[in-house]
């Protein structure tokens, strides 16, 4: 597909659109993305600090958790901040410190895994953006095809080397996460080492020379043993961890019964509406699907 080759290519699967809608169930904001050269203005400025995969945060507060740039003991400034864009005029920058730097009691330091569900939709998103540029920062400073000493691109996040003249771009890898339903009124859900009593639907990375629709298939049957069709297109979440974009599908059953994949899996069923077991936060786009499907079968339900 041309959407999977754009993805190989190029890590910002939006590049090309200069506007990305960020919204939160009670407000509804715009961030604008900036490339290099573009530097950040002398005005307020949301500071997104990292060390290693940990994000600085304050306490809670009306205008969220990260902090302005004037928030920031002068130890803490940025020398050489990242600027990212801006949120409704306000600029967003990234940064990292060493493990050396001290922190005041203010502020905290939270893990962007521990963040999920905990912010709200915008800072964690951008939060996740901060993370993968900060990431590609760290790790394209040298061209990987003959070791030379890269350089930024122009108006946008490309590193050239100007030795070979490879050029590369921030890594994104795709991956669908797989809604399965059937006649019956019933959604498959599965658990993974690891997560206790919590289940969700499938997931699995798009192999290279392979659509989306292709790997929603092979994912199914290899994990759990099953047949599936009717693919739908269900919504996109870019996932930080560190450079998933996860695309979600939703399909019905056709054959086959569960066996699992037991290296992936360690339970999968199909299970009810009125019986679910425990389920991804709401900030995730497997919550957002589950919760979708379950509202349109129970408009089904009330509409036969």
């Amino acid at each position: 597909m041309a959407l999977l080759k754009y993805i190989a290519r190029q890590s910002d699967v939006m590049v090309r659109l200069s506007k990305i809608p960020l919204s939160t169930p009670m407000n509804k904001h715009t961030f604008l993305r900036a490339y290099p050269p573009q530097l950040p203005s002398h005005g307020p400025a949301m500071c997104f600090v990292f060390r290693g995969h940990d994000l600085l945060v304050m306490p809670q507060s009306e205008r969220g958790r990260i902090p302005l740039l004037e928030d920031l003991p002068a130890h803490l400034q940025p020398i050489d901040p990242l600027f990212l864009g801006t949120v409704d005029g306000a600029d967003c920058v990234a940064a990292e410190i060493g493990d050396d730097v001290e922190i005041p009691e203010t502020l905290t330091f939270i893990g962007l895994r521990s963040l999920f569900g905990e912010v709200s939709e915008q800072e964690f998103m951008l939060a996740g953006y901060a993370s993968q540029i900060l990431y590609w920062k760290s790790t394209s400073k040298f061209c990987p095809v003959c070791g030379h000493v890269t350089e930024a691109g122009n108006r946008d996040w490309g590193r050239h080397c100007p030795q070979c003249g490879h050029t590369g771009y921030p890594r994104v890898s795709p991956a669908v996460l797989i809604l399965v339903y059937d006649d019956d009124g019933r959604i498959l859900l599965a658990s993974k080492p690891g997560w206790g009593d919590r289940h969700s639907i499938l997931a699995g990375f798009v192999e290279p020379g392979e659509t989306l629709e292709e790997c929603v298939a092979r994912e199914t049957l290899e994990e759990v043993s099953l047949t599936v069709t009717d693919f739908a297109y269900d919504g996109s979440q870019s996932w930080p961890f560190p450079h998933q974009l996860m695309v979600g599908f939703t399909c019905r059953y056709v054959a086959g019964d569960i066996r699992l994949d037991e290296d992936e899996l360690n339970h999968a069923a199909w299970y009810t509406p009125d019986v679910l077991p425990p389920l991804p936060p709401p900030v995730s786009l497997s919550r957002q699907m589950i919760d979708r499907w379950l509202a349109a079968l129970r408009r089904k339900h009330d509409n036969p």
